[in-house]
């Protein structure tokens, strides 16, 4: 025996709700984490389902003030007993939109100033990072530099090393070639008188 649902006649959970679901149990956050939390775990129930991302609110611009005033009116004696409630509402609109005004003054400048404070930022970076730069060029070049001059004097030293070493055979040369001339020429002669 198949249990029916009252509304529509199908077959189903008894007591359940009709098209399948189930019934999820009623939890209530009680930290804004755990709020959080149960939007994300249910958003990520169907993940094929688009989440709703909210628009900006619309910053409230206060109402354009009247090109053409036709009932030109003041707090004064003479006019009637409501037109004093009309001239306050007036009166509060107009404040309410000089001060808007005065607001979003006062946001143009700071906004200003942060641009000039960003920029002045980025160009003491640069001056900065530029002066490191130099400096680090500065003693790389100094490093090449004595580098340089060590490859250079070791050069010097190994052609002194082998001037001497060639004069040293040079001198060497010279006297093995007086030598042979010694042992070719007779220091004395025998048998003669």
């Amino acid at each position: 025996m198949a249990a029916y649902t009252q509304k529509n006649n199908k077959p189903g959970k008894p007591g359940g709700k009709p098209g399948g679901k189930e019934a999820q149990p009623l939890i209530i956050a009680k930290t804004p984490a755990d709020e959080q939390r149960l939007k994300l775990e249910r958003l990520m129930r169907n993940p094929d389902k688009p989440a709703p991302i909210p628009d900006r609110a619309k910053e409230w611009n206060p109402r354009a003030p009247p090109e053409f005033v036709r009932d030109v009116m003041g707090s004064s004696a003479g006019a009637g007993s409501g037109e004093f409630h009309v001239y306050r509402h007036l009166r509060r609109r107009e404040y309410q939109r000089q001060d808007f005004l005065d607001k979003v003054a006062a946001k143009q400048d700071k906004d200003k100033e942060y641009l000039q404070k960003v920029e002045l930022n980025k160009k003491a970076a640069e001056e900065r990072t530029a002066k490191r730069r130099n400096k680090r060029e500065k003693l790389k070049q100094k490093k090449l530099l004595a580098k340089k001059a060590k490859q250079e004097e070791k050069n010097q030293q190994e052609a002194e090393e082998n001037s001497e070493s060639s004069e040293e055979d040079k001198k060497e040369e010279k006297e093995e070639e007086e030598g042979d001339d010694d042992a070719e020429v007779p220091s004395f002669i025998m048998g003669r008188k």
